[in-house]
């Protein structure tokens, strides 16, 4: 039997605060117990003083995130749930990442948007920001909580206002493949605006909801159902569709012949949730295997390792994938 080696790191918290400690091991050191319990070591703190046990990596990718986790009760009265399990969860990425042989960009790549700044959590959230800003065409895919929606808000906000596009154009497929609005109550906006919640709250999150509001009055951002893009040609637009697994062949076809000149897209989805009907290909799906040659286009796949939601999300994929290949075979 293998004997496992157990190192000993001392961390001392500088500069160090009753108040800050207090809020960085958490209620009943619960933070210190998700990094035990996330990166397999023992946290032993007393005062400002942290000893870590562990395997040499473990500790390393342990110490690591709680200088980070500290280092953000320098601004903060408290440290959300969200917060915490976002760095513990970008300093996981990183130790997957490695321990599989993927080469880790050290330099950091972020998107500076007026309320927050996007920084890429992965090598995969890297490898998308670097697309984005490289080829004029990206397709995320992956599982939802990767960030793929997030990334591409925060990439088409950037470009508006630094006058690289003159609008923003959202898009999402609406109720159906076929889209049958008329059966919803309201004019258009009202009818389609429901199913591009996720995009409007990236939106309002990074900008405001005023300013949002005013760009959209100027129509600088434009909300447009699939069906109204027909026989448009949209020049200096950054277009996003989100939830693209949801096109038909035809409609994906569409949307990607209405690029012009100076326009940049993003089209995002999830194969894995498609709601169209049995005998209908997703336009995804298709597009994928019909520009997989075709040079000067971003392809970015996400996995559960990417998700940055709650912990349980990535096991809940994985299991459901697991069940799914278990049926199949």
């Amino acid at each position: 039997m293998q004997e496992i080696q157990t190192a000993l790191k001392n961390i001392s918290l500088k500069p160090s605060s009753a108040d800050r400690i207090a809020i960085f091991v958490g209620e009943l050191n619960g933070n210190l117990k998700l990094i035990e319990k996330t990166f397999s070591v023992k946290v032993f703190h007393k005062g400002s003083q942290i000893n870590i046990t562990g395997s040499d990596q473990n500790i390393k990718h342990a110490s690591d995130a709680i200088l980070d986790l500290y280092n953000l009760t320098k601004k903060n009265i408290e440290l959300t749930k969200e917060a915490v399990h976002l760095t513990i969860q970008s300093h996981l990425n990183l130790s997957l990442a490695r321990h599989s042989g993927e080469d880790i960009q050290k330099t950091e790549i972020k998107i500076q948007t007026p309320k927050k700044i996007i920084r890429a959590r992965g090598k995969n959230q890297q490898d998308y920001m670097r697309r984005i800003s490289k080829y004029e065409l990206n397709f995320g895919i992956g599982p939802a909580g990767t960030g793929k929606t997030y990334i591409a808000v925060a990439a088409a906000i950037d470009a508006l206002l630094t006058d690289k596009v003159q609008r923003i154009i959202l898009i999402r497929p609406a109720v159906e493949a076929g889209e049958k609005l008329g059966f919803l109550p309201g004019d258009m906006s009202q009818k389609v605006d429901p199913y591009l919640r996720p995009l409007y709250d990236a939106l309002y999150e990074m900008v405001g909801a005023e300013r949002v509001g005013k760009l959209i009055e100027k129509e600088a951002i434009e909300i447009a159902p699939l069906a109204y893009l027909r026989g448009r040609t949209l020049n200096n637009s950054f277009i996003i569709m989100d939830e693209s697994q949801n096109t038909t062949v035809d409609q994906m076809k569409m949307v990607l012949t209405r690029m012009g000149f100076g326009s940049y897209a993003v089209i995002n989805g999830d194969l894995t949730q498609t709601d169209l009907p049995k005998h209908i290909t997703s336009g995804l799906d298709h597009v994928m295997q019909v520009l997989a040659e075709t040079k000067g286009i971003g392809f970015t796949e996400f996995s559960s390792q990417d998700v940055v939601r709650h912990p349980l999300v990535r096991k809940i994929i994985d299991a459901y994938q697991a069940f799914e290949e278990k049926i199949a075979k």
